[in-house]
């Protein structure tokens, strides 16, 4: 059996695209969506959409919250200023259907991997959306949002960083983001990336196997696209991409 995990799509569409076609190209068996879908980037409502199609499950992440109980836009800080308007502007273009859809996602995901164990899915811990894992979190700190979750793989997002460590007899993943990889919780400023990251879990009769990926993207058309859609604070997007100064 082999498991897709993907994070982060964050609204860019033709970043998933990518990475569905490459998923398929894996032969992966499942697919699961580690939160943080549609906010934060030009097609919120066809990355919903699209994942609803495939019948994905997803994970509730911070910025999928968001959508549902959008914060104020005003803030005396310009970044957070502008992701709160842009936040609101995705919000804004979800039918009932599709906000129906994100307040479904539960907060984490089981599956059983049969003799190798068990497969933990959430977005930032099992605590909470907002918890950032990172390779140098301690283990104390680990144990105070992972506990003694009784499962072989742990994987999370939020990070948008690709990451493997141990967390006593688990292993802990993060398969970086799908549409916004760089850019997320513990790293807030971009370096001029121009993928899309995601990786697969291959169930073996003795462990599990992963794998990390990373695929080109052009992200001149992904600029495009954003553009084309009429999605506000469009310099600020840019710049998170390394293609604007403010």
């Amino acid at each position: 059996m082999r498991i897709g995990l993907i994070a982060d799509i964050h609204g860019n569409l033709l970043a998933l695209e990518a990475v569905l076609s490459a998923l398929g190209r894996d032969g992966v068996d499942d697919l699961i969506c580690l939160g943080d879908v549609a906010s934060l980037g030009p097609q919120p409502a066809e990355v919903i959409a699209r994942l609803r199609a495939l019948g994905c499950p997803v994970v509730m992440g911070n910025t999928d919250a968001w959508l549902l109980s959008t914060p104020a836009t005003e803030h005396p800080d310009p970044d957070v200023r502008a992701f709160r308007r842009l936040n609101a502007w995705c919000a804004a273009q979800l039918s009932a259907r599709e906000l129906a859809a994100v307040e479904s996602y539960p907060p984490s995901i089981a599956r059983s991997l049969g003799a190798a164990g068990t497969l933990l899915c959430f977005h930032g811990s099992p605590r909470s959306y907002y918890d950032v894992i990172e390779a140098t979190t301690s283990d104390d700190a680990l144990h105070d949002m992972l506990g003694d979750a009784p499962a072989t793989i742990m994987a999370g997002g939020h990070t948008h960083v690709p990451m493997l460590r141990r967390y006593g007899d688990a292993r802990l993943v993060n398969p970086g983001s799908v549409g916004l990889p760089g850019t997320g919780a513990a790293t807030p400023h971009n370096r001029d990336p121009s993928w899309a990251e995601y990786a697969v879990l291959s169930v073996l009769d003795d462990g599990v196997a992963i794998a990390f990926r990373r695929l080109p993207l052009d992200v001149d058309a992904m600029i495009e696209r954003a553009r084309a859609c009429g999605m506000p604070e469009i310099a600020w997007w840019v710049g998170t991409w390394g293609h604007l100064e403010r």
